[in-house]
């Protein structure tokens, strides 16, 4: 009799979700990840009293009460809303595109000579848009595009935005508002106290090895649990027998500021081409400046991120679902339907990109799927 129910690969917040929920299901788990720490790439540190979000900015926002209950049985979460900048060569914007956008845009005032603005501007594209370009334009106009997407999704994708398929950008929010939270959801905020120990709190009573990997030593593993949850790239799984999957990666360089303010704000994007970094984060102002007890915090941890092509060895951050990646995935997606003891999940698993709701959510249909199995 193998000595546990579930091995489960990778302890992000697919991993955690399953994993806590096999637990309370009385199963027995085993949760191991090839990093040294948890969470995956929600991992949060402290810094001079900052949460610093390692692997990037994850604000969670979600408009299902059943995933903001469950998250809020781990964690407290704050009033947090995400309301980014643009920087276009020193001059700013507000995101989304919102009232105050058009007003410093155009000088419009009322929401009738906005619409009638962007209306004028879309003209320029007839037909069907034949890429990200042309639709972006016929989105929101000429201006917007060329100051506020054009740069920054150039330098988020590594190529042209006119060599770029249309579908990558089928709507931008354009609100006639003065909204300026991004998100379109009931329910938006961080963990107070961080990412990780809200994944800590979904581990509690779990052993988890760090430090291990799967792929390295998956025979012995294997051997370890009936069942395993394998969170990891699928195309890995396999030895990338068939050909490798793309992603798009990011790189960070985060550095400890001796001054307390530096960009008053979470977000500042660069929209610009030339500025080689996509957007900085100044992780203190997603908890309002103040540590976990309330105190005002003197310095300040900023992370510029620079997008990247990814390759073997890099961390993989988002799916590239063209053609060419979609019909492999579906390849090897083939391949893993027919495993009996191995059960695909998560990001990397499904190759797919998730919000953190997603993941929640997906995670637990997956669960209560395989434990009415059991």
């Amino acid at each position: 009799m193998a000595q546990y129910d579930y091995l489960i690969v990778g302890a992000g917040l697919y991993g955690a979700v399953f994993a806590h929920e096999a637990k309370a299901a009385g199963k027995r788990v085993l949760v191991i990840d090839k990093r040294p720490n948890i969470g995956g790439n929600v991992y949060t540190e402290p810094v001079e009293g900052i949460q610093v979000h390692v692997y990037g900015a994850h604000i969670f926002h979600t408009s299902s009460k059943e995933v903001w209950d469950y998250v809020n049985r781990f964690s407290v979460f704050n009033r947090f809303t995400n309301s980014p900048v643009a920087n276009y060569r020193g001059e700013l914007y507000s995101l989304p595109f919102n009232m105050y956008t058009f007003n410093k845009m155009w000088g419009v005032v009322t929401p009738e000579e906005a619409a009638a603005k962007i209306a004028e501007q879309r003209k320029e594209i007839t037909g069907e848009p034949k890429n990200l370009e042309e639709q972006a334009i016929s989105l929101v106009g000429r201006d917007i595009f060329e100051k506020l997407v054009k740069g920054y999704t150039e330098k988020q994708w590594g190529r042209d935005c006119k060599e770029l398929p249309a579908f990558i950008i089928r709507r931008l929010p354009v609100r006639l508002t003065f909204d300026n939270n991004y998100f379109n959801a009931l329910y938006q905020g961080i963990p107070v106290g961080g990412y990780t120990r809200l994944v800590e709190n979904m581990l509690d009573g779990i052993e988890v090895h760090l430090n291990c990997d799967y792929l390295e030593n998956r025979e012995t593993l294997d051997a370890l649990a009936e069942k395993v949850l394998y969170t990891g790239p699928i195309d890995a799984f396999y030895g990338f027998c068939l050909g490798t999957l793309q992603y798009r990666s990011v790189r960070f360089e985060t550095e400890l500021l001796d001054m307390s303010n530096f960009q008053g704000n979470a977000a500042v994007n660069y929209t610009d081409r030339e500025t080689p970094w996509t957007r900085i984060i100044e992780h203190k102002w997603f908890t309002f400046g103040k540590d976990e007890n309330g105190n005002d915090l003197p310095k300040t941890v900023i992370s510029r991120e620079y997008s990247a092509e990814w390759k073997p060895g890099d961390e993989p951050y988002y799916p590239v679902n063209d053609e060419r990646n979609g019909a492999l995935y579906r390849a090897y997606k083939d391949l893993s339907d027919r495993e009996e003891k191995v059960v695909f999940g998560g990001r990397l698993g499904e190759y797919k990109y998730y919000d953190m709701d997603q993941v929640i959510a997906a995670a637990l249909v997956k669960s209560r799927q395989l434990l009415a199995q059991a």
